[in-house]
């Protein structure tokens, strides 16, 4: 198995084209776990990275679990290319398989890259043929009916997999981890970082969903904390690697290989991720933003922001109250 490095940033060409194909009764929690992510990524990298459209079988409106109504793009069929379908079913996902919705499946399989399953959406993938010979996964209270059902598929109880052009996933909580990966892939493991820091607080336990797989190490998790708990007064890294019981070396080899950037780096950017948040979301003045995120003085917190944003702390507020 050939070990991939992490990319800390990335800048893809074009914007990732994804068409989201909702199902009646489809989870709204599942649907803003994935746009949600997806929209913030847009906002911090100040581009629209991520391009999406909503789609259902027939074009109409549909209503989530909860009755709220949807007014999509288009039909399905009206699908031209896309590097992601995503397939949102939740409840009555026999009453949606059938023949049409099966070939309509297999049409926009052919248009598309990779094809997602959320929530009972691997159920109508696998119906489709779509997922014979992969492994897959289904919500949790559909996996034994439907390792069961589908004898070509190697079911198994995970968060999300991905198995060639399918991804399959458990959950509204899972899609959220799903999306960040999605993210991570395109933008590189800096970006969400930002973006779980706008959902996710304090630390999540090890293999939760929405944590970031290169920091599934635990000196690297460790480290984040400290790291995230020491933003006002940064901690010199032979202090960070002391606390940690690990040479410098040591942290630096753990970071570059889970994260794809040295230790330093990482700090610097989760101390001006913050700073961002503060200057576009607060009334806060500079000189007080820059105390927060340990910085001399508002003109040295002004040079590092133009440099990791391309922006003056000004822009970026004006930015975002425009």
């Amino acid at each position: 198995m050939t070990f991939i490095m992490p990319k800390w940033t990335k800048t893809p060409s074009a914007p990732v084209r994804i068409a989201f194909v909702l199902f009646d009764s489809f989870s709204n929690l599942c649907l803003a776990n994935c746009l949600e992510p997806l929209r913030a990524a847009n906002t911090l990298g100040g581009r629209a990275a991520f391009a999406w459209q909503i789609l259902t079988p027939g074009g109409a409106a549909v209503h989530s679990s909860s009755g709220l109504q949807v007014l999509p793009h288009g039909a399905l069929s009206e699908l031209s290319a896309a590097d992601y379908v995503f397939v949102l079913s939740s409840y009555d996902y026999e009453r949606h398989d059938g023949p049409e919705t099966r070939r309509a499946l297999v049409r926009a399989a052919a248009r598309a890259d990779t094809m997602v399953g959320l929530d009972a959406g691997p159920w109508l993938m696998a119906a489709a043929g779509l997922l014979d010979g992969r492994r897959a996964t289904v919500h949790w209270d559909l996996i034994d009916d439907f390792a069961e059902t589908f004898l070509e598929v190697r079911a198994e109880r995970a968060h999300h997999l991905r198995d060639g052009p399918v991804m399959t996933c458990a959950g509204a909580m899972a899609a959220l981890d799903l999306t960040l990966e999605t993210i991570s892939a395109h933008l590189g493991t800096a970006m969400r970082l930002d973006v779980e820091a706008l959902f996710i607080h304090g630390e999540p336990p090890v293999g939760a969903p929405g944590e970031a797989e290169g920091a599934r190490d635990p000196m690297v998790r460790r480290a984040l904390a400290l790291m995230r708990e020491h933003l006002e007064r940064p901690l010199p890294l032979a202090t960070l690697a002391r606390r940690l019981s690990c040479q410098p070396r040591t942290l630096d080899r753990r970071f570059r290989a889970g994260l794809g950037a040295p230790p330093g780096r990482v700090y610097r950017h989760l101390r001006l991720a913050a700073a961002r948040r503060l200057i576009a979301e607060t009334r806060l003045g500079i000189a007080e933003v820059a105390v927060r995120c340990g910085y001399d003085s508002p003109a040295a917190l002004a040079r590092a922001v133009r440099r990791e944003y391309g922006r003056s702390p000004r822009a970026l507020r004006a930015a975002r109250s425009a």
